[in-house]
């Protein structure tokens, strides 16, 4: 019995070297793609995660902007629409009629003869 005993301790401790030396083996197999994919995104012409943000901040508050000046031009522009549209009211209708003294007539009368 202490033979099996035995040889399954020497399994054991193979099994458990081999684990350790495959974990070994992953943590060096996953630096060197780490290392490899940076080596090509450094050549390659890509913007850092804090960049895209501060650009897409950048991009979300010229849109908010955008969009609030649309709003503005929008109402000057019915202001401006009311206002002319007042106006023109105001000149097309007829005013009151005003007595010939006041359009000057007082003043067209002939001047006295000098000879």
């Amino acid at each position: 019995m202490q033979v099996d005993n035995k040889l399954l301790d020497d399994l054991a401790r193979v099994a458990g070297g081999a684990i350790g030396a495959l974990t070994g083996l992953r943590g060096e197999v996953e630096a060197q793609v780490r290392q490899q994919f940076e080596r090509i995104l450094s050549q390659m012409d890509v913007v850092s995660r804090e960049e895209f943000e501060a650009a897409r901040e950048m991009a979300v508050k010229a849109r908010t902007e955008q969009e609030d000046l649309t709003e503005r031009v929008t109402a000057l522009e019915a202001l401006v629409a009311t206002l002319v549209a007042e106006r023109e009211l105001s000149h097309a209708a007829p005013g009151p009629k005003r007595s010939a003294r006041a359009h000057g007539a007082a003043d067209q009368t002939p001047a006295p003869d000098a000879s």
